[in-house]
């Protein structure tokens, strides 16, 4: 029997009509694992419960589970949200103090040998509670909020009537420890709807018998840049009222003494009272909160009981008699919160600007969509394969591509577009109700109310993303405002996700409320639907010989050398290939202006080519660093090589989401002799390559097979359910498109 139970809950929004989606950051409950796997202290078990096989917070348990068998997954059912999951992984522990540890949450380092140290120093207790800190999710300093509490509680072990000011609902459920025999005992478990750690909190409080606190950090929470969902308005706060009387009733029911009855019923109609008086909590409930709150009032108000001075009393007061104008008064809530002065947005001419705003005045229009991709190099990427499959399921939908001036010729035939800066540029962006994009739309542009905006995205996030990237200097210094990066994240609506790396880290490096969409890459649909003809094809566009094998040599960018473009003497790594074998060169586009690459027939430059799809259909092998295209590659079934020169600066400096060598598409190459030997060895497409290529792509495969587009279409622009989205088919049942020439070893 560990000594400890770690429960993690983890939960989507799969309940009934109406519950609050307060899903705990799914994002970051890999770290909140780590940090409990992490502890010197190592008598303990980690439940980790998810409400669905599919979901990202099951595939993080399950490999947790693999990696350290401490780790238990358990699985609650959807409909019963937060207090399923908790009481789901309740059932399943076995030890003997419980601790509930939130996915926004961390241990702190050392937290366990604390706990365990201060129950040595207690003896066994029914409840133990702990200091916690709270974290700003971006800037601002983290605070102790229990510290004063806990300061004010005997020293020693105590019976609840010698602090009852800290044995009610003041402190939270994570992070504070309980004995698991005592919530057997007395059948305790966290009741069902909103609020529920007001429910479990307070019942704990009226049947624990001794109890003693930890005056130092257990839990380290991160506070949600959203905000916490169940403080959003709406008719749940009711159920704030349900945890209420539940608590109040047991209290009653067990006899519970004045001089602890008096302090729980205070706590608790603090939070009553708040959440009356909140300007926009409750919305068009508040009336029916303040009567029925003051109903309880009148029915549980203790005896002896003795209202507390000042304003706090006159609430007391007005609320016990049901005087709900005159607490409204009290409390300004008439006062209307001021009204959001909309950007002026920043186009080029003050003319432009007035004919912007013009066209916001204007209804949007239903059948419009706008797409951009790369900032407007062109027609390519994710926006372009949606954009091809919506011609096809909802013709209906006028579509425009933008582009810059320019590059117009990208387009192909027939395809209706809008020079980037012109004025039907800003009209299209001011009347369409479809918005797509696989980078950001211009900071100037407005998020309308009934607009939807899709985020694409163009890779999967190897290196970090978005606010992650505030820790690496280098990288945030070319990022520019974290808080106008923001600012345009808030207006999606959905954000596409290729597999559930990229699920994780879009939530932490995004933070924001939009819907993840777990389809895949419309621009990999290719990989999957193209015929040996389309191959056949792509390979003549790019010049490759036939019957030469073809490697692809696609290096990323350097954040930390802006002059990098490539990092192989191309002609010698040609020497080591031999004569069956041509190089294809793709650079990054942020080099794709440098054209003294190609000095011989050996090397094809295909920077410039639009389609990397094209590339890479046309490519037999790859040859990579650390580039999001190999992910995309991956998909084909094809042999890749890792020329990984500089892995420990390019960690360092730009920063990473895992660890790419621990887990490589194929083999590694550290220096331009280990490449050579790589092939000269026949390792490049040898069994070792297959096995390698084989986890890569059951790991970073697993939405993409060939039907993507076709799943966005129907969920952004028709509109179809979640639910009637068919999922990805399964990775062994799928048939990548063939490579022109077998990748046998010494091909």
């Amino acid at each position: 029997m560990p000594r400890f139970s770690i429960i993690v809950p983890s939960y989507g929004d799969g309940g009934p009509p109406g519950r609050v989606d307060t899903r705990v950051g799914e994002g970051r409950l890999s770290l909140a694992l780590d940090s409990v796997l992490a502890q010197s202290y190592d008598d303990v078990e980690v439940i980790a419960v998810a409400d669905a096989p599919d979901s990202v917070a099951a595939a993080v348990a399950a490999r947790h589970a693999r990696r350290d068998a401490r780790v238990t997954p358990v699985r609650s059912r959807p409909s019963q949200g937060l207090a399923g999951a908790r009481n789901a992984g309740m059932r399943a522990a076995t030890g003997t103090y419980l601790l509930f540890l939130d996915g926004d949450d961390t241990l702190a380092p050392g937290a366990l040998a604390a706990l365990d140290a201060r129950l040595a120093e207690t003896g066994d207790v029914d409840v133990l509670y702990a200091e916690h800190e709270r974290v700003p999710w971006w800037e601002g300093e983290a605070t102790n909020p229990a510290a004063a509490l806990l300061a004010t509680a005997p020293k020693d072990a105590f019976a609840p009537v010698e602090a009852p000011h800290v044995t009610g609902v003041r402190l939270p459920v994570w992070g504070t420890l309980y004995r698991r025999s005592f919530l057997d005992g007395h059948a305790l478990v966290f009741p069902e709807g909103h609020f529920t750690d007001v429910g479990f909190a307070g019942l704990a409080g009226v049947h624990a018998g001794r109890v003693a606190v930890l005056r130092s950090v257990v839990v380290r929470h991160l506070l949600r840049r959203q905000g916490d969902p169940l403080n959003q308005p709406g008719a749940h706060h009711m159920d704030l009222l349900a945890q209420i009387e539940l608590v109040l009733t047991r209290a009653a029911d067990t006899g519970l003494s004045e001089d602890r009855s008096g302090p729980l019923f205070e706590q608790l109609f603090a939070a009553a009272l708040k959440t009356a008086a909140h300007p926009t909590r409750l919305a068009g409930h508040r009336r029916a909160f303040f009567r029925r709150a003051g109903r309880l009032y009148r029915r549980h108000r203790p005896a002896g009981y003795r209202r507390p001075a000042g304003s706090l009393g006159v609430q007391h007061r007005l609320l016990a008699t049901g005087a709900y104008t005159a607490f409204r008064a009290l409390r300004g809530a008439n006062r209307k919160a001021a009204a959001a002065v909309r950007r002026m947005p920043r186009a080029r001419t003050l003319r432009t600007r007035l004919y912007y705003r013009s066209q916001l005045l204007r209804p949007l229009d239903p059948g419009l969509a706008v797409y951009c991709a790369y900032w407007g190099r062109g027609y390519a990427c994710n926006p372009a394969a949606i954009h091809a499959k919506a011609a096809e399921l909802a013709p209906h939908i006028r579509s425009v591509f933008l582009v810059e001036a320019g590059q117009e010729h990208t387009l192909p035939e027939g395809v209706e577009h809008a020079v980037i800066g012109s004025r039907r540029y800003w009209q299209a962006l001011a009347r369409a109700t479809y918005l797509v994009n696989n980078a950001n739309f211009e900071g100037a542009v407005v998020k309308r109310r009934g607009s939807v905006h899709l985020s694409t995205q163009h890779g999967t996030p190897l290196k970090k993303m978005g606010v992650e990237q505030a820790d690496h200097p280098v990288v945030a210094a070319a990022t520019g405002s974290f808080d106008r990066l923001l600012g345009r994240i808030d207006r999606w609506d959905y954000n596409l996700s290729s597999n559930r790396l990229s699920t994780e880290v879009w939530e932490r490096s995004f933070p924001s409320s939009y819907e993840m969409l777990e389809y895949g890459y419309p621009r990999n649909d290719v990989y999957y639907t193209a015929t040996a003809d389309d191959v056949r094809r792509a390979r003549e566009r790019l010049g490759v010989p036939e019957g030469r094998t073809a490697v692809l040599y696609a290096p990323t960018h350097r954040d930390h050398d802006a002059g990098s473009d490539t990092r192989l003497d191309l002609g010698a790594l040609c020497d080591a290939l031999g004569d069956g074998f041509v190089v294809l060169l793709r650079a990054h586009y942020f080099h794709d202006d440098d054209r003294a690459r190609a000095r011989d027939g050996r090397i094809i430059d295909v920077t410039g080519h639009r389609s990397s799809e094209d590339v890479c259909l046309a490519a037999d092998a790859l040859v990579t660093d650390y580039s999001s295209i190999v992910f995309d590659y991956a998909n084909l079934d094809r042999p890749v090589v890792v020329y990984a020169d500089d892995w420990d600066v390019y960690r360092e400096t730009r920063g990473v989401t895992f660890d790419f060598l621990a887990c490589p598409p194929g083999p590694v190459a550290r220096t331009p002799g280990e490449l050579a030997d790589v092939f000269r060895s026949g390792r490049w497409a040898g069994p070792e390559a297959d096995g390698l290529r084989a986890r890569f792509r059951a790991r970073f495969c697993e939405f993409d097979d060939g039907r993507a587009a076709e799943r966005v279409v129907r969920r952004v622009l028709l509109g179809e359910p979640a639910e009637r989205i068919e999922p990805a088919v399964p990775l062994p049942r799928r048939t990548p498109a063939p490579a022109a020439v077998p990748t046998s070893p010494r091909s």
